[in-house]
């Protein structure tokens, strides 16, 4: 497991060391944020902050999987250990393209909005277009490449800790195909516009997706340890590269918990849409080929949460014209209510943590419950 340890410790030492090159940089270019009006009069302290500082998380976590590898690989060609487990795997790598993909459309419009200095950067069907043209390319390869004789980095099965009977092929295998590139945007573009919602505070989102890649770091090691090619039984996971997963989910732990050291209220520097739609769409990569689909919304449950108060705010408006809450996201609601941004932050973190823990009880729970 060394492996974990090495990506996660590169890529944290990376953005810790790295952000405030990037902050000084930025604020040379006068790449600040966009500030909207309709905001929280609070918020407007802030404009001007260095803006897509989600490019060095992405750099940060790349540097960490590549460099994490290439070490031990030296290590291994000198000879001092043997480090069987140390290869680069199509499992990862696709959720590397992913997470890099949507985080190049993210830059796209924090670009825009930051050299036409207002809030809207791309239009919304660009932006439509961009992530469902990275979705797409991911869902297609993650069926194809089986490994092992059968299995592939995907499944066409709906899966919750693992997977279901609920199999897509079953409408035939060209419709199976277009099922699950469907199923797989829905769920890219929930949890990008997810974590891109929740990114209204100082280090909310950023802590939060510690929380959530920090699960997924131990989902991944347990389906190693238990995983069917190494001990097959009736309760194994049949999920492949998961080791090499994990590592991926630790080097995006790492990256953003290093970033958050600068992110953490007052903000040296905001994530922007290049690191909100790229930490969404590492989360719901990991989630489709570690075949957790549906736990993932109970291990972001704060992202889901977030996503909810902006649904029931348009909805009740637009059915009532009543708003349910004074403003949405959630966060900032409270934040009309009187309460401190950095109290808000605290306890939003409070509730991911229980949302983490819940969707890793649940996961364990039902390995326990099948032996």
């Amino acid at each position: 497991m060394i492996n974990v340890l090495l990506a996660a410790s590169i890529a944290m030492t990376v953005a810790l060391l790295g952000t405030p090159l990037f902050i000084k940089f930025l604020v040379r270019r006068g790449y600040g944020q966009f500030i909207r009006d309709d905001g929280p009069t609070t918020h407007h302290t802030k404009r001007g902050t260095p803006t897509m500082g989600g490019a060095v998380i992405i750099g940060a976590t790349l540097l960490g999987y590549f460099g994490a590898h290439l070490l031990l690989g030296f290590v291994d060609w000198l000879g001092w250990f043997d480090m069987g487990t140390n290869r680069f795997t199509l499992s990862a790598l696709l959720v590397l393209f992913l997470m890099a993909g949507l985080g190049l459309v993210g830059f796209l419009d924090d670009y825009i909005k930051i050299s036409k200095q207002r809030s809207l950067g791309l239009r919304s069907w660009e932006k439509l277009v961009g992530q469902t043209a990275v979705a797409v390319v991911f869902a297609v390869l993650a069926l194809q490449f089986p490994a092992d004789g059968f299995r592939t980095p995907a499944s066409t099965s709906i899966s919750f800790v693992r997977d279901t009977g609920i199999d897509l092929a079953h409408f035939g295998a060209v419709s199976g195909l277009i099922l699950f590139v469907i199923w797989a945007n829905i769920m890219i573009a929930g949890a990008s516009n997810g974590v891109n919602l929740t990114d209204g505070l100082d280090g909310l989102a950023t802590g939060a997706s510690v929380m959530v890649f920090g699960s997924y770091v131990l989902i991944g090691i347990w389906q190693y340890n238990q995983n069917c090619q190494i001990n097959p039984g009736p309760n194994c996971y049949d999920v492949r590269d998961a080791l090499d997963l994990a590592v991926v989910a630790a080097a995006v732990a790492g990256s953003a918990f290093g970033f958050l050291w600068w992110n953490a209220s007052p903000a040296k520097i905001f994530m922007g849409d290049t690191g909100s739609l790229a930490l969404g769409g590492a989360l719901a990569g990991l989630a489709i080929v570690t075949h957790t689909q549906l736990l993932m919304a109970i291990l972001g449950g704060l992202f889901v949460i977030i996503t909810l108060s902006v649904i029931i705010q348009v909805g009740s408006f637009k059915m009532t014209g009543q708003r349910v809450f004074r403003m949405a996201p959630l966060q900032h609601h409270f934040e009309l209510l009187g309460w401190a941004e950095v109290t808000i932050v605290i306890r939003f973190w409070i509730v991911a943590a229980l949302c983490a823990a819940t969707g890793l009880a649940l996961f364990y729970t039902e390995w326990v419950v099948q032996l």
